[in-house]
């Protein structure tokens, strides 16, 4: 991702891992809503949710980024807090949900302003796209499609 052009990203935060996804990739943010378990489904995936009558899988952020599980906060429904972002995958021809703490910032950055990495501590490096700044703070650019492909073809 290092080159002169501009990167629109939308950061989020998954446990304490700020990540970010490119913003062309994002189709909405919603409210995190209970989804619909199915049944024999990998624990990665949280369920199916009607988003006006589509039926789009929901994906666990914590667990596809193996980080430690939310706490759980009193009160809360069966979705939980926190908001879930639709991605396209799969060159657009799918949408998934996936699960998120917080929407954090949508912001432009300058290829340039971004570095490839391959080893980062607390994540799996196949899924960095790149590495990031923003107020001081660290984030990681996800490979959305090689975090979420594989989760549709289980």
């Amino acid at each position: 991702m290092s080159d002169a052009r501009v990167v629109r990203l939308l950061v989020f935060r998954v446990g304490q891992l700020v990540c970010a996804a490119e913003a062309d990739r994002v189709r909405e943010i919603l409210p995190r809503l209970a989804p619909t378990r199915i049944p024999g489904a990998p624990p990665v995936v949280a369920g199916l949710m009607n988003v006006r009558g589509t039926l789009v899988t929901v994906v666990e952020g914590w667990r596809a980024l193996r980080q430690p599980p939310p706490p759980a906060e009193a009160g809360e429904g069966a979705g939980g807090s926190g908001t879930t972002v639709l991605l396209e995958v799969d060159g657009g021809k799918k949408v998934l949900g996936f699960t998120v703490d917080e929407v954090v910032d949508l912001l432009s950055v300058g290829g340039e302003a971004l570095e490839r990495r391959q080893a980062l501590p607390g994540i799996d490096p196949t899924l960095v796209r790149a590495v990031g700044r923003r107020a001081g703070q660290l984030f990681v650019v996800l490979d959305t499609d090689a975090l979420l492909t594989p989760i549709l073809s289980s």
